[in-house]
């Protein structure tokens, strides 16, 4: 190991001129002489990382890196806040750096800057550093699956006893699902097969890799990481079982092996896996900053996962990139509308299919663009990574959050347009209810819609008619068993989104009205 291995500090500072400006001189960019010079270095599989928060571990610095690839060497410049990471490859540092670019790393809270480093290998003095030299050892030895380091002072890392992980959500305040822990932990290796269910009154799943290895690694990754800023806490040990037994491929389990099992209902289960995430997990689909990559970013010391849900790893799927939560306000700027046809109503239909809109104003000197206020920043982040980029009457909208922090409501009399309407005591907020279903069917825009609360005796001739009616080209129709339910797929994404806009909470008489949504489903 100490041949392959080598860890602590230099020798001498000869190698490190370039960067022995003081610390002021690399605040976040830096002078544009410096960004533009650190920005034109080559690829190498040696990272520089700036701007670390002080008495960071070499552990934190090591977890940025190790989802990547193995990391071989690392050197902690703890009185500058910076650290050099060497890789075991140019590519794995590659896609590293890809990926950052893509979501700012986070260490502590803290965003930390990543670059290719001019060194193209660190020499180390291992002598000068034995905590680094224990933890890295460690870390390499489950990374090459043999034994870690006895070293008092290193990891708690013996050798995996188990491909299978026991994840438990600690301050669930926002819905977790199967979707949401493929995303997250497939970036640490293959994942064959997840478990989800409640017990005593918790969250929790059993998941399981191709690799003890890989479980290993993403135990040392995430357990006690947030996905959502400051709850939805994973907990993860180890399972006593090696081999999880999956008999439906549905929402509560899945075999990713295994797309022909049925999904319980006398069915089998749809075989477009596309916002399923890759199986394999492998990290081709970070490398280009596209993928899953953009709503997935690690950090250390109970920080959090930048906002995941099905619903943002969904959107991360169409290449939507979601922000870090917080501190966000809930008010986004939709802008490029079509303002002949959208209205606040619509908008507030179209939004409230991700969170609960509070209020929407039309600014009065730019109608094609809107304000439109949600109950919180997470929500107003799953909104703009889904509707960011969509098509809506023939435009293409744009969405951003605003700096505004709330929407202010015109004093009585002055809006004679009715541009702003407050939205607060609606009845139809999707998300007023704590552990609502509907927080567990939140997906992307598609062309295929779920209705539901469909009224007795409606049959698919009126429904088909009904969608025609509203200038729709309807494409496939499917009912669920109980007919209160069924699919409709429109001819396109566009279309689908302006059904949705026309007809949720559609009066069809008998005090039933027609809930519409977006399905994850073909027909």
């Amino acid at each position: 190991m100490d041949g392959d291995v080598a860890v602590g500090v230099k020798r001498g500072s000869d190698e490190l001129n370039m960067y022995s400006s003081s610390p002021n001189s690399l605040a976040a960019n830096g002078s544009d002489s410096k960004k533009q010079r650190l920005d034109e270095s080559p690829p190498s599989r040696v990272l520089h990382i700036r701007k670390l928060p002080n008495e960071v571990s070499e552990t934190e610095v090591i977890a940025l890196g190790l989802p990547f690839g193995k990391v071989t060497n690392i050197l902690m410049l703890k009185g500058k806040n910076q650290a050099f990471l060497e890789l075991g490859t140019e590519e794995a540092a590659i896609t590293m750096v890809n990926y950052y670019t893509a979501v700012t790393p986070q260490v502590r809270n803290t965003p930390v800057f990543i670059q290719y480093s001019n060194h193209k290998e660190l020499k180390t003095d291992s002598a000068l550093n034995q905590r680094a030299q224990a933890v890295l050892q460690a870390v390499s030895a489950v990374q090459d699956g043999g034994s870690p380091s006895s070293d008092p002072g290193a990891l708690d890392l013996a050798p995996p006893p188990s491909p299978v992980l026991r994840i438990i959500i600690d301050n669930m305040f926002y819905p977790v699902t199967l979707d949401v822990l493929q995303q997250i932990f497939s970036k640490f290796g293959t994942v064959m097969k997840i478990i989800t269910f409640t017990k005593n009154n918790q969250f929790q799943a059993l998941l399981q890799f191709s690799d003890p290895v890989n479980a290993q690694q993403a135990k040392l990754s995430l357990d006690g990481q947030n996905i959502y800023n400051s709850c939805c806490t994973l907990r993860i040990d180890f399972s006593k079982l090696v081999n999880l037994n999956v008999k439906y491929n549905n929402d509560k389990s899945r075999d990713y092996t295994r797309p022909d099992l049925p999904s319980g209902d006398g069915e089998t289960t749809n075989k477009d896996h596309s916002l399923l995430g890759t199986p394999s997990g492998a990290l081709a689909s970070y490398s280009s900053g596209g993928g899953y990559s953009s709503s997935l970013s690690l950090s250390q010391g109970g920080g959090t996962i930048s906002p995941l849900s099905a619903a943002a790893a969904a959107a991360a799927a169409a290449g939507r990139v979601a922000l870090s939560g917080s501190g966000v306000s809930g008010v986004l700027l939709a802008s490029n509308l079509n303002e002949e046809m959208v209205t606040p109503q619509s908008l507030f239909t179209l939004f409230g299919v991700y969170g609960d809109v509070q209020r929407v104003k039309i600014l009065y000197n730019k109608k094609d663009s809107a304000l439109i206020q949600l109950s919180d920043g997470n929500q107003a982040q799953l909104a703009m990574s889904h509707l960011n980029g969509q098509k809506v009457y023939g435009k293409v909208m744009r969405v951003t959050l605003s700096k505004h922090q709330t929407v202010a409501l015109p004093r009585e009399g002055l809006d004679d347009q009715l541009l702003t309407k407050d939205f607060s005591g609606s009845p139809l907020h999707r998300f007023k209810k704590p552990g609502s279903k509907n927080f567990q069917n939140i997906f992307p825009p598609s062309a295929t819609l779920h209705l539901s609360n469909i009224r007795d005796g409606v049959g698919e001739d009126d429904l088909r008619l009904l969608f025609s009616n509203s200038g729709a080209t309807v494409k496939a129709f499917k009912f669920f068993q109980d007919r209160k339910m069924a699919l409709i797929q429109m001819s396109s994404v566009e279309e689908a989104i302006q059904e949705l806009m026309k007809l949720h909470n559609y009066d069809m008489g008998g005090n039933h009205h027609l809930k519409v949504s977006f399905s994850k489903s073909t027909i």
